[in-house]
């Protein structure tokens, strides 16, 4: 049995053992058995946490071939391509044969017998796969708090400055500031850190980088604009269909940064792939990526994550009772707090922040046909235009949830912004676009940024794109003779000064309570303190494990609301529709799920009743002050 050293250290090692193994014993099944034994050892999280993540250690002090991880979304699947799974390889001195593994590596040992009647050709997919788009601080920092301390990597002896290797945001820096000739520092140990780990992020960017200067500019397909991140190649050997395009996955693979990958790029040799001939220059440049900036990684094992907060654990919340129980039980008190504090960031508006509450912890659970269940796009109009409220109102919201998107609706963004994204046929690339969100993101657009002006074709085709993902939680992707829908589970949040253009679910006038002479003193005083981090991370834990609840309506209860709909239409059958009951059954639903109640209780039902008659009540009050506004 590989010792943990060895399988995270050198699992190229652990799989070659294992095949040369099956050769000696006639044995098949090898693949099936390396894959079973690395899903084994990762099987619980302190193993996983031993494992250096991607995400956070800079590729320059990661080694090469061993195993790493990485928590990201799959932004675009390549074609599968071959490569030889077993080949025999001819000593010159000796001329001795020896067969060996092709598997999980891009490079093959020097010697190898191309006409061996050995060779067996295999196929793999490889995904482009990004960090989660719009991740926030908190829940980046929060992963590498969970990072055990094996799991860290300490700055090598090995790493000297003559290394040719540069990090993924000096090449952004380079494009932000070419004429600027960056300067190379030796990184010193800090006496506060006794491993001399000072500061990874800024020992990244100070990576020597002799040939950074030279480099050409390269595209990483960002979707959302100014992220910072590796992307990776994530080469797939077994069951790639169970994976989908946007995807949020946790790979762990081995890492190959061969500089003969490079070579390939730059050169535009075709001696890895003898297909590699038939691709043009552009497509070359995607799918052969200079290593040292879009390293490869051959999956061992991945996990499809059903939320990117730290704070909870890995695993689905039910098999993990001891810690749903907690969350539960804290639930009644924490929403009590959460409130407090919106209605404080709502200028002492209760109603509004009650609306804001459920927003933030709805979700899409299911699909009828074409209609996506749970979604609750709220439309917030009436905020102030000074003091940039907007802004600090998603600066809030940023700090509750893991992801999450500003969108400011200027004329300029609709109409220069690349929301959807499209299929590039000549890089045989999909080029990312700002709606190309993992699930469970927050999109805040702000809306009291329109300005007068003319919307052009692109700008048109923006707004239509937003209202389908608000309508039908759906982005169509551009393939220019034809568009392609991808579901999507997107929470929407439009801030404005009249009611939105845009369509919604639950639409709302804020009515401040306070009228602060100065509002910029007021707002400064709801900023979040980091002493304040053990209350922020409760509302963390609290919106999270709301959503991911299961909720069922009991037959009885069913029968309840049936009643009380037919009630309601007695007097003035115009007074309610079905669309007003559905909203109704979504505000009824969110707000057990904000008790931690995962069925419908009749006090819920009523509670859900009469905030929503409260809101239908100021709106229609809002609409005869305001004739003229819809």
């Amino acid at each position: 049995m590989p010792s943990t050293h060895d399988w995270i250290n050198d699992p190229l090692g652990v799989v070659e053992g294992m095949f040369a193994a099956s050769q000696s014993s006639q044995s098949s099944g090898w693949e099936a058995k390396a894959v079973e034994f690395f899903k084994e050892q990762l099987k619980e999280k302190e193993a996983q946490t031993l494992v250096p993540s991607l995400n956070d250690v800079p590729l320059h002090y990661l080694k090469p071939d061993s195993l790493v991880r990485f928590r990201c979304l799959v932004q675009d699947m390549f074609d599968p391509e071959f490569f030889m799974g077993v080949y025999e390889t001819v000593d010159p001195a000796t001329k001795a044969r020896t067969l060996r593994c092709g598997k999980y590596k891009d490079v093959t040992e020097s010697g190898v017998d191309v006409n061996s009647r050995s060779t067996v050709t295999a196929e793999r997919q490889t995904f482009y796969c990004v960090p989660i788009p719009g991740e926030n601080q908190w829940a980046k920092d929060g992963y590498v708090e969970t990072t055990s301390n094996q799991g860290r990597v300490v700055p090598s002896t090995s790493y000297v400055p003559s290394r040719q290797k540069r990090s993924y945001e000096e090449d952004e820096e380079m494009e932000v500031q070419p004429q600027k000739q960056k300067e190379t520092h030796a990184a010193s140990p800090s006496a506060a850190d006794p491993h001399g780990n000072v500061d990874c992020k800024r020992q990244e960017t100070e990576a020597p980088s002799g040939q950074a200067a030279s480099a050409s500019h390269l595209d990483l397909n960002f979707p959302l604009p100014g992220e910072k991140g590796p992307s990776c190649l994530v080469k797939v050997y077994e069951d790639w269909e169970r994976f989908k395009l946007n995807d949020t996955l946790q790979v762990f693979g081995i890492l190959s940064v061969s500089p003969a990958l490079s070579a390939l790029a730059d050169e535009k040799d075709s001696f890895l792939d003898p297909a590699a001939g038939l691709e043009s220059a552009a497509e070359q440049r995607v799918h052969s990526p200079p290593a040292s900036l879009v390293p490869r990684l051959h999956l061992l094992h991945a996990e499809r994550l059903v939320h990117n907060n730290p704070l909870l654990p890995g695993a689905a919340l039910q098999d993990n009772s001891a810690f749903l129980s907690s969350a539960l039980g804290e639930m009644a008190a924490v929403r009590a707090e959460l409130l407090s504090y919106f209605t404080h960031v709502l200028l002492g508006d209760a109603l509004a922040a009650e609306f804001l509450l459920l927003h933030l912890l709805s979700s899409v659970y299911s699909r009828r046909d074409v209609l996506p269940l749970g979604k609750f796009t709220l439309n917030l109009s009436g905020c102030p235009a000074a003091a940039a409220y907007t802004q600090r109102l998603y600066q809030i919201v940023q700090q509750l949830v893991p992801s999450s998107f500003y969108l400011a609706m200027s004329l300029q963004n609709m109409n220069q912004m690349r929301l959807v994204p499209r299929k590039d046929y000549v890089a045989n690339r999909l080029v990312s676009g700002a709606l190309q969100l993992a699930s469970s993101t927050s999109l805040f657009l702000d809306e009291t940024q329109l300005e007068p002006g003319q919307l052009d074709a692109t700008g048109v085709r923006n707004v239509t794109a937003l209202g389908n993902l608000i309508t039908w939680q759906k982005v169509d992707y551009d393939f220019n003779f034809h568009q392609m829908e991808f579901p999507c589970n997107i929470n929407v949040l439009i801030a404005s000064e009249g009611r939105s253009l845009l369509p919604s679910d639950c639409h709302i006038h804020l009515q401040p309570q306070v009228a602060p002479p100065h509002m910029e003193d007021y707002l400064s005083s709801i900023h979040v303190h980091p002493q304040a981090s053990s209350q922020l991370n409760k509302f963390r834990v609290f919106l999270s494990v709301a959503r991911l609840l299961d909720y069922s309506i009991s037959d009885e209860v069913t029968k309840a609301v049936e009643d009380d709909f037919v009630d309601m239409r007695k007097d003035d059958p115009q007074s309610i529709s079905a669309d007003d009951l559905h909203r109704m059954l979504v505000v009824a639903r969110l707000l057990s799920l904000s008790l931690g109640q995962t069925s419908l209780t009749r006090d819920s039902w009523l509670r859900a009743k009469h905030i929503e008659m409260l809101r239908r009540s100021r709106m229609e009050q809002h609409k005869s002050v305001n004739g003229n506004e819809p």
